[in-house]
C-alpha cells in the first residue's frame, strides 16, 4: 500500500469526477477575436435545463477562457504551447519522459549533501555532528515546501509556477558552491530544500494533460524519475567529488537547473487552473481535517513516514559506516553505492506487479516483515562485513520504494546520525530496526477490512489476494466529498 499507489487512486478518482463537466476542450468557440486572445465560452444560460448543479456551476466558471500568452506579464508562451479550447495539447511520449527527467535532477538537490558529508567537515572545519544538519535541514525545507507550496498547484496554473520554482531553486544553488561557512551552507540548502518541490507538481499536471487511459503510467513515468534522481545524486556527488572538489557537484547542479529551465520553457505546455472556487486555506483546512477523520490515510501516513524514517537514516549514517574502520572507502566507493539502491529500484516493478495482485494491507504487512528481516541483517553484521551492506542496501530499495512521507525524512537524518555519532552503527542499526518494527505494529492494530471509520480492529476476514470491488468502495466513498470539500486535492496534497 504505497503513497504513490494512492496518490494515483485519488488523481484518477478526482479526474473521473471532473468527466462530468463541461469539456470545454470540444466546444466550439464562438465569438473568437484574435486579437484579444479571448474566446467566449458558453454561460449558465446557454447550459441544458436538466444540467446537473455541478453542470451549471462549471459553466458559469468558464463562462469566458482568456487565452495567455505571457507567463508573469512579460515572459512570452510559444505559441504551440499556449492553451486552447479547441486544440488540447498531445500528450507525447517524449513529453512524458522529459517530465521524468526533470523530475530526475530536480529532486537530486535533496540528495547531493549525503556522500560527501566528510569532505563538507573536512572542508568547512567542523564536527561531524555539525555537518550531521545538513540533511536534515534540506529534508526539512523540502516537507515545509511540500505543506506550503505544492498545494498551489491546484490554484494557479502550474506552467508558471514550475518555471519560477525551478528558477528560484537554481538561482539559490548559487551560494552553495560560494559559501565559506557550514553555517551559511545550512541556510541555503534550507531554502533551496523549500522550492525543489517541482516533481510533486508535476505528477498531478501529467495527469491532467495524459488522457484517462494512459494517465497512470504518465505518473509512474515522473515518478520514477524521482525515485532515480534520489540515487544518482549520490552516485554523481561521489564520483565527482573524489576526483573534484565537493564545489564541482553543485556548479553541476546549477548548470543542470538552469538547463532544465529553459528546455521546461520551449517544451512545457500552459493550462488553466481547475479547481475554481478552491482557497489556499479552504485545502490546508481539508489536509487537517482529514489527518483526524480518516483512520486509513493515518495509517498509510504514519507506516510510510516510519518506513521513510528507517531509509533516509540508514543511507544518511552509511556515508558515516564506509568512511571509518574497517571499511575505510573513499567519496567514490561511497557514492557507488547508490548503484545497488538503483538495482533495487530497477525491480520495483516487479515487485509492484506481484503486490497489486495482493490485498493492499497484506502486502504492507509482509513488506515491513521483510524490512524487519533486512534491518536485522545490518544491526548483526553492517559493521563487519560488507557482504551484509551490500544486501541492506538492495533489499530496502526493493521493499520499501521510497514512499514520499517527508517528515519521516527529516526524523531519519536527524535521529540516526545523532545515535550513530554518539553510540555506534549497531546503535544507528537498531534505530531503524525499531521503526520497522513500528510500521509493523501500525499494520496489526488496524485490519484490511475494517469499516471506513473505524481506528482499531479486525473485521471482514483475511484475505491474501485483492478484491478489486472492496478496494474500490474507499475511493468511492471519498469522490462524494470532492464537491464540497476539494477533498481529492486535499488528499494528492498529503
Amino acid at each position: 500500500m504505497s503513497s504513490s499507489t494512492i496518490a494515483t487512486n485519488v488523481i484518477e478518482t478526482d479526474a473521473s469526477i471532473r468527466s462530468t463537466e463541461v469539456d470545454i476542450q470540444h466546444h466550439d468557440v464562438p465569438n473568437h477575436d484574435p486579437d484579444l486572445d479571448t474566446a467566449t465560452l458558453p454561460s449558465a444560460h446557454d447550459c441544458p435545463e436538466d444540467s446537473s448543479q455541478k453542470t451549471i456551476t462549471t459553466c458559469n466558471s468558464v463562462r469566458e477562457h482568456q487565452i495567455i500568452t505571457k507567463d508573469f506579464g512579460f515572459l512570452p508562451i510559444p505559441a504551440h504551447l499556449q492553451y486552447h479550447p479547441d486544440k488540447p495539447h498531445d500528450w507525447t511520449l517524449a513529453l512524458n519522459v522529459f517530465f521524468g527527467i526533470a523530475a530526475t535532477f530536480l529532486v537530486a538537490n535533496l540528495y547531493y549533501c549525503q556522500p560527501i558529508l566528510i569532505q563538507l567537515a573536512e572542508s568547512f572545519g567542523v564536527t561531524y555532528d555539525e555537518v550531521s544538519r545538513i540533511p536534515t535541514l534540506i529534508q526539512a525545507g523540502y516537507a515545509v515546501g511540500l505543506l506550503l507550496i505544492s498545494p498551489l498547484g491546484d490554484l494557479v496554473r502550474r506552467r508558471p509556477l514550475i518555471l519560477l520554482l525551478t528558477f528560484l531553486s537554481a538561482s539559490l544553488s548559487i551560494g552553495i558552491p560560494l559559501v565559506k561557512s557550514v553555517a551559511a551552507f545550512e541556510a541555503i540548502s534550507f531554502l533551496v530544500g523549500i522550492v525543489t518541490v517541482v516533481p510533486q507538481i508535476m505528477m498531478p499536471f501529467a495527469a491532467d494533460l495524459a488522457p484517462p487511459a494512459r494517465r497512470a503510467s504518465a505518473i509512474s513515468i515522473v515518478l520514477s524519475g524521482l525515485l532515480f534522481g534520489i540515487l544518482l545524486a549520490r552516485v554523481l556527488s561521489g564520483i565527482i567529488s573524489e576526483y573534484a572538489s565537493w564545489r564541482v557537484v553543485y556548479y553541476l547542479a546549477i548548470g543542470l537547473q538552469f538547463t532544465i529551465l529553459f528546455t521546461m520553457w520551449i517544451v512545457l505546455p500552459d493550462y488553466p487552473r481547475r479547481n475554481d472556487g478552491l482557497t489556499y486555506w479552504g485545502i490546508l483546512y481539508s489536509m487537517a481535517k482529514y489527518a483526524v477523520t480518516e483512520p486509513l490515510l493515518i495509517q498509510t501516513v504514519l507506516v510510510d513516514m516510519a518506513s521513510m524514517a528507517m531509509f533516509s537514516s540508514f543511507w544518511v549514517t552509511l556515508t558515516f559506516l564506509l568512511s571509518g574502520f574497517p571499511y575505510n572507502y573513499n567519496t567514490l566507493v561511497i557514492g557507488l553505492f547508490g548503484l545497488v539502491g538503483m538495482g533495487g529500484v530497477a525491480m520495483a516493478p516487479l515487485v509492484g506487479r506481484v503486490a497489486d495482485k495482493l490485498h493492499p494491507w497484506f502486502a504492507a504487512t509482509v513488506s515491513c516483515f521483510i524490512l524487519i528481516l533486512f534491518q536485522a541483517i545490518q544491526t548483526g553484521a553492517g559493521g563487519i562485513n560488507i557482504a551484509a551492506v551490500i544486501i541492506v542496501c538492495f533489499g530496502i530499495d526493493v521493499f520499501r520504494q521510497m514512499q514520499q512521507i517527508f517528515l519521516g525524512q527529516v526524523m531519519g537524518s536527524s535521529v540516526g546520525t545523532q545515535v550513530f555519532l554518539k553510540h555506534g552503527w549497531r546503535a544507528a542499526a537498531l534505530v531503524s530496526l525499531a521503526w520497522c518494527g513500528f510500521c509493523l505494529f501500525v499494520m496489526l492494530i488496524r485490519g484490511p477490512n475494517v469499516g471506513r471509520y473505524t481506528w482499531f480492529g479486525y473485521e471482514g476476514g483475511y484475505e491474501v489476494r485483492k478484491n478489486r470491488s472492496t478496494v474500490a468502495d474507499p475511493i468511492q466513498e471519498k469522490s462524494s466529498d470532492v464537491d464540497s470539500e476539494g477533498g481529492a486535492v486535499a488528499v494528492k496534497a498529503c
